[in-house]
């Protein structure tokens, strides 16, 4: 029996929140169309950008995120999942001015590289420097006892390159690139690398990964998203 509609804050990387919708799609155990959930998703491709207003370069996208909260409570929604990791720095704005759950979508990947590894010490973080300067994933990673590690600053450098000149410009990205970021945070000693950026979830998916260990952001909020509105994970 389904819940109520869940709600998708989308449009924060268009190409994140088709994928994120498939990747709903796919992970819900469905032999026929009412098996999969509701979702209410409101599109918000207008919202300012998140890691440039953190760096300084243009207005706070956090009105828009708050509008676009309490429009998805008044359509309906009984929570809102967010497929952007940058945007929780705002969640408690968010969760502040409705009624209703704001899933946080940072929480939500380190639980699942926790339960990707069992005893889990060191997780690596791939990310934009918007996302790592917050202290988001720091936070939850101290919250669940986990040592966080990072890229040096050569290797972050060329994390944002994949992730603005590559996946938002709509530049294919060669595998190796994807590779090399994961090897060098497991040099470091991370057990697993989550994915922090939505655009990276594009990215492997485009490339094919399926080492377990490379923990996809946006995988592990569509599982919460599926859970919540009372669909069946796919076994």
């Amino acid at each position: 029996m389904h819940g109520m509609p869940g709600g998708v804050l989308g449009g924060l990387g268009p190409a994140a929140t088709v994928h994120f919708l498939r990747r709903v799609v796919e992970l819900t155990d469905a032999s026929r169309d009412q098996d999969h959930v509701d979702l209410l998703v409101w599109q918000t491709g207008s919202t300012p950008d998140r890691s440039g207003f953190l760096r300084g370069d243009n207005e706070s996208p956090e009105p828009a995120l708050v509008a676009a909260a309490q429009a998805l409570e008044r359509a309906g929604a009984t929570f809102v999942a967010i497929p952007c990791n940058t945007a929780i720095v705002w969640v408690e704005q968010m969760r502040a001015a409705v009624g209703i759950e704001v899933l946080d979508t940072v929480d939500e990947t380190v639980a699942a590289a926790r339960e990707a590894v069992p005893g889990l010490t060191r997780l690596g973080l791939l990310a934009t420097d918007g996302t790592l300067s917050t202290g988001t994933y720091a936070a939850a990673a101290e919250r669940a006892g986990i040592e966080l590690v990072v890229p040096d600053p050569d290797v972050q450098r060329e994390t944002m390159s994949v992730i603005y000149d590559g996946v938002k410009a709509g530049n294919p990205v060669p595998r190796d690139r994807f590779d090399a970021l994961v090897e060098h945070l497991r040099g470091r000693g991370a057990e697993a690398v989550a994915l922090g950026c939505t655009e990276l979830s594009v990215l492997r998916g485009e490339l094919g990964v399926e080492d377990p260990t490379v923990v996809d952001s946006l995988d592990a909020v569509a599982v919460a998203t599926i859970r919540r509105a009372g669909g069946r994970l796919r076994p």
